[in-house]
């Protein structure tokens, strides 16, 4: 079931929110989206929210455009078949805890526009509560290591940069964050959409692998900001966060990895995640350990479930982002080798 607003004019962007029980969040932040975002069309895909958030559009926002799904499918499936209504040529997918900036859209489109090998755009994330800072969901643009840990420039595991216009530039990242995520809409269709395997947590990591083994540039704009709450649907200390960021870490290492070597190094992550388990025990978090164990078994039962992709890519400048972190005592991306 879906409602639409009075124009069927077609934008230049469709600007696409995924909602589940996020009224409060709508009510803060959707009237700085709808002010700053006069090239888009704005929607509102809501995942069978059970908080009256549907009426609560209709009513305060009936300039918006709804797409109610008939379940909760999460981030990637939500957004698969919400989508699928959707006709405008790019999509800006948004999550509802982000404040938008004025003229945030204007670099971004210049840049689709002057160069077309680009299929995917992510703005600067900064942190909504510390707005001089960089939001850990994202910062400056995305990196994984050889065993698919993720950095950003901006953010290394917990150490968060200031914002001091060191990542003002624009190019080239390895991921961009499904916090804010522009992607043409035909790039999202030929790649198939999000792994619905997923759920949510890093399946924009393993879309964003997925654009680069066929060639598809993911950039970084960093003259569009965005501010970002983060946490609003899981916060960073939610044992089913654990749980999913590394179960979906690993299932996108199988899928998206070269085979040679594979094994080795899936063998050599469940390593590190295992001292990541002893790590909380000793920090007095069990139910984190328990966490990343369950995350392991059902990791193995989605092996067969999975289309492995078969290339000899190379997908890392920095061999182990742990050994440099934690090893090295490095906390800065400048610290580190840069690609």
């Amino acid at each position: 079931m879906d409602s639409t607003n009075h124009s069927d004019k077609m934008k230049e962007i469709a600007v696409v929110i995924l909602n589940w029980n996020g009224k409060d969040l709508l009510n803060t932040f959707l009237p700085d989206l709808l002010q700053h975002s006069g090239r888009a069309k704005i929607y509102v895909i809501d995942n069978a929210s059970t908080d009256n958030s549907v009426a609560f559009l209709q009513t305060h926002f009936p300039q918006v455009t709804i797409i109610q799904n008939k379940k909760n499918t999460g981030y990637a499936g939500g957004y698969n078949i919400g989508l699928q209504q959707v006709k405008e040529p790019i999509y800006c997918l948004i999550n509802s805890d982000v404040l938008v900036s004025d003229g945030w859209l204007n670099p971004v489109l210049d840049l689709f526009g002057k160069q077309p090998e680009i299929g995917i755009i992510q703005p600067k994330i900064l942190d909504y509560k510390r707005k001089d800072y960089f939001e850990y969901a994202g910062a400056g643009g995305g990196f994984i290591d050889a065993f698919g840990f993720p950095y950003c420039r901006g953010r290394i595991f917990d150490v968060i940069e200031k914002d001091e216009g060191q990542y003002d530039d624009t190019l080239p990242v390895f991921w961009a964050s499904g916090a804010c995520l522009f992607v043409r809409k035909n790039i999202f269709e030929h790649l198939g959409g999000f792994d619905e395997a997923f759920f949510a947590h890093q399946e924009e990591i393993d879309f964003c692998w997925r654009a680069y083994l066929q060639n598809i540039q993911v950039y970084y704009c960093g003259s569009s900001t965005v501010y970002h709450v983060g946490g609003a649907t899981l916060s960073n200390s939610s044992p089913k966060k654990t749980f999913l960021n590394f179960r979906n870490s690993l299932l996108m290492l199988y899928k998206n990895r070269p085979q040679k070597g594979k094994f080795l190094t899936i063998f050599i992550r469940l390593c590190l995640d295992g001292i990541a388990g002893i790590r909380f025990l000793l920090l007095g978090q069990p139910k984190h350990c328990w966490a990343i164990v369950r995350s392991h078994f059902a990791f193995y039962g989605l092996i067969g479930q999975s289309k492995v992709s078969r290339n000899d890519r190379k997908y890392y400048t920095v061999r182990s982002i742990v050994w440099e972190y934690f090893v090295r005592r490095k906390r800065n991306y400048h610290q580190i080798k840069s690609p």
